[in-house]
């Protein structure tokens, strides 16, 4: 057992080995920012909706909205918030835009999470 020498805590280090070692692999402060911002897109109903929508198809807003169930003004303004990170192709044809995600990452995320919840895996207390 070792004592803490940190000025914060005045705690008892029981597994120092494996505390260097964890230490040493953590994730720094900036990439921990990064992924906690890149999840941001995942704290809205809809926008995770569109993104299940157009993981293997394109869609256009009016689409979108239709099959949603909300207007073409909300669904232009979660794909604004979608564009921000990059995840998906713009194809234009004549007034109307296209919308597909542009890689199975982000349809891969949203299918393990809910394959997890569906297995009982992902369990927490909900309001």
């Amino acid at each position: 057992m070792f004592k803490c020498s940190s000025n914060n805590c005045n705690c008892h280090i029981f597994h120092k080995e494996t505390l260097e070692k964890v230490s040493q692999e953590l994730i720094n402060d900036e990439k921990v920012n990064d992924i906690v911002e890149f999840m941001k897109i995942f704290s809205n109903d809809t926008r995770v909706k569109i993104l299940e929508a157009i993981k293997d198809d394109e869609l256009c807003v009016c689409d979108l909205g239709h099959l949603l169930g909300v207007t073409k003004s909300a669904i232009s303004h979660q794909m604004k918030e979608i564009k921000k990170y990059n995840l998906v192709t713009e194809r234009k044809e004549g007034k109307m835009v296209y919308y597909k995600l542009k890689n199975k990452f982000v349809s891969n995320l949203i299918s393990n999470v809910k394959n997890e919840l569906e297995e009982g895996a992902l369990l927490w207390e909900k309001p």
